[in-house]
């Protein structure tokens, strides 16, 4: 087994039972890509079992603290199943759900979603990519499937010196697949969709807003990167519900044609009217600009942008682009109406994205009630030990009148 010694100091994050080894806390020892290495404190002390990734900033990524534990098929097989057990305790209203969330269910570099009969899989670190098929076998063990699609796609496969790799790793099936979240019906497609095809952690925030939108009878409602409709057949469904749908409209903007396109089937699926949407393939910031210029106003806004800030190295520039679009849509807000604003970038912390939209609230000249702090849903867990889980923040701002 080989070895990988700290420099001294560099100890104290591992004693915390933090998984991440970054490159300057080494003082010596390797090993191959995705390779088990024993890691040690500088006086020899066992501190961990780690997959070793030689090209990576976080060097080593550990799988467990305990020195007796064996890093082999059995280890992936009790692992996988805690991880898919542990989703029984929450609440999930939804036949699709996050069943492995990285290092916060002790599989590093691991995401798996379950959509109806299939997994979806990412096996983003070298280590969840070197036992790519015993995990495989153990989440199929796990959930009783027989369908597990692969989605090692992600730019961040690239720091690992890996390649991007997709299609059906267990069986075969559809790539179009049709779930029910709460009480309305979204499509998606895991081959094609971003993440594991859909973004399963905006799914309580969803609910939030239809929940929102029937008990303050919102009429117009702007949704900014609506990607492929969930949060806009939310609003619509919580209007439905309401009994206001009648006279209500919501207008998605979104700078993907294809993603506008099944925002549209979406709403269509929940036998919505399309007389109520408006979609628009555009710019978001640009769009904002042009609805103030035309002195449109909404009851309600989202504002659910991609990651703008992926390290802390861009938050400074995330940070403007963040306050930018804030800004515009408090102008654009009716005094009394809500804003549900997210930042998905693990490079903003949520004090300092709280800080950004108070400041664009002030360049607006606007005041607002935080009703609510939001995040990730219960199935994408930020834990104890690591608290990087928590990538997802959001707030509900209600508008001074």
């Amino acid at each position: 087994m080989k070895t990988i010694k700290l420099r001294e100091g560099k100890e104290r994050a591992l004693l915390r039972r933090h998984p991440w080894i970054f490159d300057n806390a080494i003082a010596k020892g390797g090993g191959d890509s995705g390779e088990t290495v024993r890691v040690e404190g500088h006086d020899g002390a066992f501190l961990g079992w780690a997959a070793f990734s030689s090209t990576s900033k976080i060097r080593a990524r550990v799988w467990s603290f305990d020195e007796a534990q064996r890093i082999d098929a059995a280890f992936f097989a009790a692992t996988s199943a805690a991880s898919v057990n542990a989703r029984e305790r929450f609440d999930v209203q939804s036949d699709g759900v996050r069943l492995v969330h990285g290092e916060s269910d002790g599989l590093p570099g691991l995401i798996v979603d379950r959509y109806g009969d299939t997994l979806v899989a990412q096996f983003l670190s070298a280590g969840a990519d070197r036992h790519k098929q015993v995990i495989a076998d153990a989440l199929l063990q796990a959930t009783g499937l027989t369908k597990l699609y692969e989605r090692s796609d992600a730019s961040t496969r690239a720091l690992e010196g890996l390649e991007p790799v997709t299609g059906w790793l267990r069986g075969s099936g559809e790539v179009e697949i049709v779930i029910t979240e709460h009480n309305y019906r979204l499509s998606l497609n895991i081959a094609e969709g971003h993440k594991t095809g859909f973004y399963l952690d905006q799914r309580d925030s969803r609910k939030k807003f239809a929940d929102y939108a029937q008990r303050l009878r919102f009429q117009r409602v702007l949704n900014c990167y609506c990607y492929t409709g969930g949060f806009t057949v939310a609003a619509l469904a919580g209007m439905r519900a309401g009994g206001q749908l009648g006279s209500a409209h919501i207008t998605s903007i979104d700078s993907s044609g294809a993603a506008i396109e099944r925002a549209k089937a979406n709403v269509a699926l929940n036998g919505i009217d399309a007389s109520h949407t408006t979609f628009m393939d555009a710019d978001v910031n640009a769009s904002l600009r042009a609805l103030r210029e035309a002195g449109q106003t909404f009851d309600a806004i989202i504002l659910d942008p991609p990651k703008f800030a992926p390290s802390a190295a861009h938050a400074e520039r995330a940070a403007r682009a963040y306050k930018d679009i804030n800004r515009l849509a408090f102008k654009i807000l009716e005094p009394g109406g809500v804003l549900f604003t997210y930042s998905c970038s693990g490079g903003i912390g949520a004090e300092l994205f709280h800080k950004i939209v108070a400041s664009a609230g002030t360049d607006a000249l606007v005041d607002g009630y935080i009703s609510e702090k939001l995040g990730g849903a219960p199935d994408h867990p930020m834990t104890i030990n690591f608290p990087e889980g928590e990538y997802l923040k959001g707030l509900v701002v209600v508008k001074k009148g």
